[in-house]
């Protein structure tokens, strides 16, 4: 039986990219492929942690075999890991990689992995740099990257990044897939109830980490559109702050829409997200940078329209006026968009056209993209 080791986040981290790891880690189950996750026993120092927790208080995904080998800024857990991880001696390593801050600790260890065994690592690249950089991102990456055979993309933007840190390298590009373990889409008036909703009225959705780029600021804006304040129209803000929240509050009184807002302001946990996103008519995503979003796929996955603006790859995740709506990253263009969507009534459209669209956003493509990278490297090696 082939044996796989996925290096990442992983229970009990929570977060999109822990997600990620188990969703993964299931698809080469459903092949037949053991795979060992070998996530931190210290993920990121307190200190530059901006939320309250860094971890999952739910219960561990079943049948699941997690490691916590990894320290990130205590290099001798680098060397012990690599060491265990060759032991284990999987037929490939597969290696997350989403932030510079970890480039040492992640690429530390695929060197040594590679250098001294011989097994092929490739890396999901979820960011080249991240979205509020740091002075020393270039040299970081730069330093991760080289220690990896090849790479898998989730978006063309993500590629496009890459090949200016890698020219040349091996690399395949694969659809961020939807996710599937958050349950399955409830009755929108059992959603609301549970919510403490009023069904009567229209809700928009954001959800998710609350960062600068993320652009909230621009949908609380696009709510004081005249067009928008003659609807009976909430915004429901899901997620954690990190930044001041009074940014945002200052924002809402300023323009006197709080009777439009409703703040959900802490982590979802992950048998809480079904009742936002079954509660919602449309889920806002007014990024102002962006590489790709897992939160679209959950959207999917509930069948749920989507507003994107067009920064990075989110284009790539929703087909204009079929699946919801790509927009300028003004506040007048995300407000039309929303008025659009609830005077012309255009769910039903949407939600059948998503039906037909996300099947291709399957883990399986990715098991297959990873699968046929895995074998190319290893054709190169004996031409």
């Amino acid at each position: 039986m082939r044996h796989i080791t996925i290096i990442g986040p992983a229970y009990p981290y929570r977060g999109g990219i822990a997600h990620f790891s188990s969703s993964l880690s299931n698809a080469f189950k459903k092949r037949g492929i053991e795979t060992t996750l070998v996530t931190f026993s210290l993920q990121y120092p307190g200190v530059f942690f901006p939320g309250t927790s860094q971890f999952d208080e739910g219960p561990p995904p079943q049948d699941l075999k997690i490691f916590r080998w990894l320290h990130s800024i205590n290099p001798i857990s680098w060397f012990r890991t690599a060491k265990r991880i060759r032991k284990l001696d999987p037929d490939l390593v597969i290696v997350q990689y989403w932030m510079p801050f970890l480039a040492p600790c992640l690429g530390t260890v695929c060197r040594l992995i590679r250098n001294r065994s011989g097994i092929k690592v490739i890396s999901i690249v979820h960011n080249v740099t991240p979205h509020e950089g740091g002075l020393m991102d270039r040299q970081l990456s730069k330093y991760f990257f080289r220690s990896c055979d090849g790479f898998i993309t989730l978006s063309s933007s993500v590629l496009d990044d890459l090949a200016r840190y890698h020219p040349g390298a091996p690399v395949r590009t694969v659809p961020h897939p939807m996710y599937s373990f958050f349950g399955e889409k409830l009755d929108r008036g059992s959603a609301c109830s549970h919510l403490g909703l009023d069904p009567q009225k229209k809700y928009l959705l954001f959800f998710g980490l609350i960062r600068p780029y993320k652009g909230l600021d621009l949908i609380l804006k696009a709510l004081d559109h005249p067009h928008i304040r003659s609807m009976n129209i909430c915004l429901l803000v899901a997620g954690e702050f990190y930044e001041k929240k009074e940014i945002y509050q200052k924002i809402i009184d300023d323009l006197e829409i709080g009777d439009k807002v409703i703040l959900s302001d802490k982590y979802i946990p992950d048998g809480e997200v079904k009742y936002f996103f079954s509660a919602a008519d449309l889920v806002v995503q007014p990024y102002k940078s962006a590489t790709q979003s897992g939160v679209t796929q959950i959207a999917y996955q509930f069948e749920r329209p989507t507003l994107v603006t067009h920064v990075g790859g989110l284009p790539e995740l929703v087909s204009h006026m079929e699946t919801g709506y790509v927009t300028g990253l003004s506040e007048e263009d995300i407000a039309e968009a929303i008025h659009d969507f609830f005077e012309h009534k255009r769910e039903h459209q949407f939600v059948k056209k998503i039906r037909n669209f996300k099947h291709r956003f399957q883990w399986d493509h990715v098991v297959s993209e990873l699968d046929a990278l895995d074998q190319l490297l290893k054709a190169n090696d004996q031409e």
